[in-house]
């Protein structure tokens, strides 16, 4: 019963978040003042599970990394909200961006570092060894989601939803309009280049 309260919820909140948008995009600043709070709610989850996944080494701070994202989205003036998977994907962008220039400037300021870990698996299990910095290893998986995306560019946004957005398969489906299944797979698929790419790059470097 409980699980099954759980996801009315969610759906209930989904509509709510894709009707506000709808509205605010249309110019009702009352629904932007009701959106901001859910809006605010998602970034959360998104920068959670980012940071979590990077096993609390990574020095930004949830809080800090929600509200340079927050205020991104809200200067969004040109974006006309579609959806709430529109906004998800939008938010992915951001944090991706967020995240790589507090790298490069971190990196700039502070050479070297103690090595990490990038893990792209759905659990913190089984992290690929790459011996960079964090921040180091942050930029250079970057690089590779480029090289991806030259390749094959759902693949590529499937990465940055889950990885940078933090999004379930199922909210990553919503967002690109295929099946679970399929991004369950191109997931897979994507993962497994990313590794090859990564480690023949810290062999050659």
């Amino acid at each position: 019963m409980g699980n099954e309260n759980e996801s009315n919820e969610a759906a209930s909140n989904s509509h709510e978040v894709t009707h506000l948008l709808a509205s605010w995009s249309g110019g009702d600043d009352a629904a932007s003042d009701k959106l901001f709070p859910l809006i605010y709610d998602v970034l959360r989850k998104q920068a959670r599970s980012f940071l979590r996944r990077e096993r609390g080494e990574h020095t930004l701070q949830t809080t800090a990394l929600v509200h340079e994202a927050y205020l991104k989205l809200i200067d969004q003036n040109e974006v006309r909200w579609q959806n709430r998977a529109h906004f998800f994907a939008i938010a992915a962008q951001a944090m991706r961006r967020i995240l790589l220039d507090y790298a490069r400037q971190n990196l700039a300021e502070k050479r070297g570092g103690a090595a990490q870990k990038i893990s792209l698996d759905d659990t913190e299990s089984a992290p690929q060894n790459i011996s960079h910095s964090p921040d180091a290893n942050l930029i250079a998986l970057d690089e590779a989601l480029r090289e991806l995306d030259k390749i094959d560019k759902q693949q590529s946004r499937i990465v940055e939803l889950r990885y940078f957005g933090g999004l379930t398969v199922e909210e990553t489906a919503e967002v690109l309009n295929i099946s679970p299944r399929t991004v369950a797979r191109e997931w897979a698929m994507a993962r497994a280049w990313l590794y090859r790419n990564l480690r023949n790059e810290n062999i050659s470097s």
